[in-house]
């Protein structure tokens, strides 16, 4: 993989005038994440309070403080608080890659205002595997219950992660996990009908007003999932965020996912 240069080790905002600051944030449209922009928020009445950075404030202890030397992949980077964040912190590359124009180029307004050097690419999740090269760090926040095949994105996302996976999913259900058996006998239906299994919540519609929420898991699912894509959980720093690192993502050298895709898994 090429390394750029850490070209903005510490960010040198641009002097935008406050107020030609106020009026292009808002022609961007409506954003997901609040940034300050220069003081200048960008979501200041979001209906989570201010997100991201509240869930951040949660998570970063988990990650370390200096990231010189570090590559960073952000798996639907939104409008690009946590590329900025790792970009903040020293990483030498970081690439946020999303499918939504809108928030693509809310990033990288984003990012030259804070005089961040980062690169946005348009990119699906189900393409991730093509990126040349794999990362020191992979985030793949607030993506996996939008997805149709979450399962299926996950395997991808593997592939890149040299390091460490910081993954985020909404959580409904059950939040405890405890030890369950290895197998169950076919007839024995009533494990089902405890509200601890791994389950996963399909919403046909719409939730939150939201048609693009597919899956939510509750947590027994979401670390279930995680240890069958091959990784351990090394840190679980809020209930819907794990840190992970790769174990047994192959099997004899190959991948989960394409032993399955040609039926040898």
């Amino acid at each position: 993989m090429q390394i750029e240069s850490n070209q903005s080790a510490v960010p040198i905002p641009s002097r935008i005038p406050t107020s030609e600051l106020t009026e292009r944030i808002q022609k961007l449209g409506e954003w997901f994440h609040n940034l300050d922009l220069c003081g200048v928020k960008t979501a200041p009445n979001h209906f989570l309070g201010d997100f991201p950075n509240v869930k951040w404030k949660q998570i970063s202890p988990a990650i370390p403080e200096h990231l010189e030397g570090v590559t960073v992949l952000d798996i639907g980077c939104n409008g690009g608080f946590y590329s900025i964040e790792m970009k903040r912190r020293g990483a030498t590359r970081v690439l946020g890659i999303d499918v939504d124009d809108r928030y693509l180029n809310q990033a990288r307004f984003a990012a030259e205002t804070l005089g961040c050097n980062i690169e946005f690419e348009k990119r699906s999740v189900y393409a991730v595997d093509q990126i040349p090269g794999q990362f020191d760090f992979v985030l793949f926040m607030g993506v996996f219950y939008h997805l149709r095949y979450p399962l299926y994105a996950l395997d991808r996302v593997i592939k890149k992660v040299r390091g460490t996976l910081v993954f985020q999913t909404m959580i409904r259900g059950s939040e405890t996990v405890r030890s369950l058996e290895s197998d169950y006998p076919f007839w024995n239906k009533e494990i089902f009908f405890d509200p601890d299994f791994p389950a996963m919540y399909f919403i046909e519609k719409s939730y939150s007003n939201d048609p693009t929420n597919w899956w939510i898991p509750n947590c027994a699912a979401m670390e279930g999932m995680l240890h069958s894509s091959g990784l351990t959980i090394i840190a679980h720093p809020e209930n819907e965020t794990w840190i992970c690192k790769p174990s047994q993502v192959t099997r004899d050298g190959r991948y989960i996912l394409d032993m399955e895709l040609d039926g040898t898994l």
